[in-house]
């Protein structure tokens, strides 16, 4: 159903904007008024336009309404997929230098002189 109305929506929108490109763009295409010379003349087919532009535009608008009522009652929480598998144990990583793994123990701090020498002035 979802897919049905995907479908119309976008055969809808293109007839929408073909219909809109087709029309004048110099204001005769707000439909004011009627011509009682009849479908051929100029002014006839701008009516025309301009009817079929607003049918296909509540078209959509509908169709779009539609369209979010299916989306939101066929999509639930059930549905949600996880991309982040938290089962999996971590992989062991290696120094590519050859130096064993890497984010094992740390390494030893280097030993530091537990007094400092007489000649440091900071030291006092």
């Amino acid at each position: 159903m979802f897919l049905f109305l995907t479908i119309i929506q976008a055969i809808v929108a293109a007839a929408l904007v073909g219909v809109i490109l087709m029309q004048r763009s110099e204001g005769g295409g707000l439909g004011i008024g009627g011509s009682p010379t009849g479908m051929l003349s100029a002014r006839g087919a701008a009516d025309f336009l301009t009817r079929s532009t607003r049918w296909l535009a509540v078209l959509f608008v509908a169709l779009s309404i539609a369209l979010a009522a299916v989306a939101a009652s066929s999509g639930g929480a059930d549905t949600l997929e996880t991309t982040l598998d938290r089962d999996v144990a971590p992989i062991e990583r290696s120094d590519p230098l050859g130096g064993g793994p890497l984010g094992g123990a740390p390494a030893p701090a280097p030993a530091q002189p537990a007094t400092a020498p007489a000649s440091d002035p900071l030291a006092q």
